[in-house]
């Protein structure tokens, strides 16, 4: 993914540049849900872009409008919402990085708090008038703009800023991202990943933070007995421990999943998700500098607990699962039905 330069998108009709320049990351996994009625954060990073394979926007048709050949053809194994017959590949950035737009109000509809996109593009060059993109901002969208790929072109940008290593990943802490408080939607993407690699078979989820994730949905979703596949974690950093199903991260800017080599099966995992069960935080009583006697600790109080126990997300959990072909066997497509 990527290329030479930054890419710098400007308007197909007049050449006016319509972003700054912007980097090419994966595709967010946190596409897969959002949380209805709250306001979200963009989407991306400033500065950086996606680019969305399946098709988008309207006009939206429903599955039995479509039949399940065409739907599989769109990339839909199983029923889950309205089928789009929008463009495909459209490029996603974050509203702060648009450049030389005015809002179309007739196609301005929302909910109750911005703009959810329902009326198709509703961003016109500022030069020429052409529809080049739509802005999502209501409540229970991520904040994003999907530029119409006939309406934009690319033109030249600055040096591309290289792809980082895992070990540089890591040691910058670019792992960690704000989008961590909507870890149900990544962990319901993995749970999919996970049944689907397991093919029907139990799975024993090794003690620590994958048990707290996945446990219950998993003991949910499977069955118990005898021939478990061992699910744990591995990737860079942390080591390879002996397991038939690895969780292991998807690379953030390239996509690539990191590969083990033991042999183990690699479940991809968004890679936020990955650090944060493979580097948890410790929280540590420190002395206070001033103010108390030496050797004197705060009493800091611990974090609330949870009301309920975690749960993965069951909207990207079916997500996922009605975007792959063995959905359509029927040991998983009861799986599916059933949810998480």
């Amino acid at each position: 993914m990527g290329g030479d330069s930054l890419a710098v998108f400007g308007c197909a009709g007049c050449g006016a540049v319509l972003t700054a320049a912007v980097s090419e990351v994966a595709l967010p996994i946190h596409l897969a849900d959002t949380h209805w009625e709250k306001l979200h954060p963009p989407l991306l990073e400033a500065g950086s872009y996606a680019v969305d394979p399946a098709p988008y926007g309207p006009p939206w048709q429903q599955w039995d409008e479509v039949g399940a050949r065409e739907a599989a053809k769109r990339g839909h194994f199983a029923r889950f919402g309205a089928l789009s017959n929008g463009p495909s590949e459209t490029v996603l950035l974050p509203p702060g990085d648009m450049r030389g737009t005015r809002l179309i109000l007739e196609r301005a509809g929302g909910y109750c708090m911005g703009i959810d996109g329902r009326d198709g593009p509703n961003l016109a060059c500022l030069g020429c008038d052409l529809p080049v993109g739509t802005r999502m901002d209501d409540c229970g969208c991520w904040q994003v703009v999907r530029l119409v790929p006939q309406a934009v072109v690319r033109l030249p940008g600055p040096p591309e800023r290289p792809v980082m290593g895992w070990a540089e990943l890591l040691a910058t802490g670019a792992l960690w991202h704000r989008l961590s408080e909507y870890r149900d939607i990544p962990a319901g993407v993995a749970l999919a990943q996970v049944v689907v690699a397991a093919g029907g078979a139990p799975v024993e989820v090794a003690p620590g933070p994958v048990a707290e994730l996945l446990g219950r949905s998993l003991d949910a979703l499977l069955p118990a007995g005898e021939g478990a596949k061992r699910l744990d974690l591995a990737g860079p950093g942390f080591g390879e421990p002996t397991a038939d199903l690895v969780l292991v991260p998807v690379h953030p800017q390239t996509g690539d999943v990191w590969q083990p080599r033991t042999g183990a099966m690699p479940v991809p995992v968004d890679a936020a998700l990955w650090a944060e069960l493979a580097f948890p935080p410790h929280r540590t009583r420190l002395p206070v500098v001033g103010g108390l006697p030496a050797g004197v600790e705060r009493d800091d109080p611990l974090p609330p607990h949870a009301w309920y126990p975690f749960q993965p997300s069951r909207e990207a959990f079916r997500y996922t699962l009605a975007r792959i072909p063995a959905v359509r066997k029927p040991w998983l497509r009861a799986i599916y039905e059933q949810g998480c």
